[in-house]
């Protein structure tokens, strides 16, 4: 925890923020910090438990992102998904065994995986399972909860490297492995190119991969599913948490 510990995490900052609740989960900067108090081996050591954390604990999180990312107090986060920007893909002749892009994706009203509630963690899986399974064409396919999983899907989807696992030390500090595997899950596709991890490290992990090395192919399916996400998550009353700034 060199960044969070030794730079920003001053007595004074303690004393004025360690009695706060975030309103969405009631996470506190002591929950925040719990996997570098635990380890002393961590590279930052901080979790945000929902986007309230951003703002309550900001005196502690802002200086740590600025320093991670080097980038200025007045920076903004920028996101283009624009596929046509891609004008290149890798040579075809090159030994590339599969290309996998991902990227992780939040939604309003639910705390973070450090802070969620059971509650929310129950009511945002089926929310989204209602979302991903409602979608067609190539990203039409189903969702198997963790939870009750039969071993006939539950080895299939080892075989396909495609089952996340319980144990990780600094997850389960974190406080991120709370009442596993219960509202958690796998959705994908029939051709098996289009993932989402609900409720593991984020609340969902939206993956886009196949053989060969067509980068473009890949992200212009992760540009179509993060927005088919988006738009069958906003029939059933889910939205995407956006910050301008984070």
């Amino acid at each position: 925890a060199v960044v969070s510990t030794q730079s920003t995490g001053t007595k004074d900052k303690w004393d004025a923020l360690s009695t706060i609740k975030t309103k969405t989960s009631g996470f506190t900067l002591a929950q925040a910090i719990a996997c570098a108090v635990q380890f002393d081996n961590q590279h930052v050591g901080i979790y945000a438990g929902d986007l309230d954390s951003y703002k309550d604990f900001a005196a502690v999180f802002d200086p740590i992102i600025q320093e991670y990312h080097g980038i200025s107090a007045d920076a903004s986060h920028t996101s283009d998904m624009d596929v046509s920007k891609i004008k290149g893909t890798i040579d075809p002749n090159a030994p590339v065994h599969s290309t996998r892009i991902r990227v992780g994706r939040s939604f309003n009203g639910f705390g973070l995986s450090p802070g969620i509630t059971r509650q929310q963690r129950l009511d945002l899986e089926k929310l989204l399972k209602n979302a991903l399974e409602s979608m067609e064409g190539d990203l039409k396919g189903n969702y198997y909860p963790l939870l009750g999983m039969e071993e006939k899907v539950r080895q299939q989807l080892v075989d396909d490297h495609f089952l996340f696992v319980s144990g990780d030390r600094n997850l389960i500090a974190a406080g991120m492995e709370r009442d596993w595997p219960e509202g958690r899950g796998i959705f994908h596709n029939q051709e098996k190119s289009f993932l989402v991890w609900v409720n593991e490290e984020d609340q969902t992990r939206i993956i886009s991969m196949q053989k060969g090395g067509d980068v473009r192919e890949v992200f212009s399916r992760l540009a179509r599913g993060i927005e088919a996400v988006r738009q069958s998550g906003g029939q059933t009353g889910i939205t995407y948490d956006i910050s301008n700034k984070h």
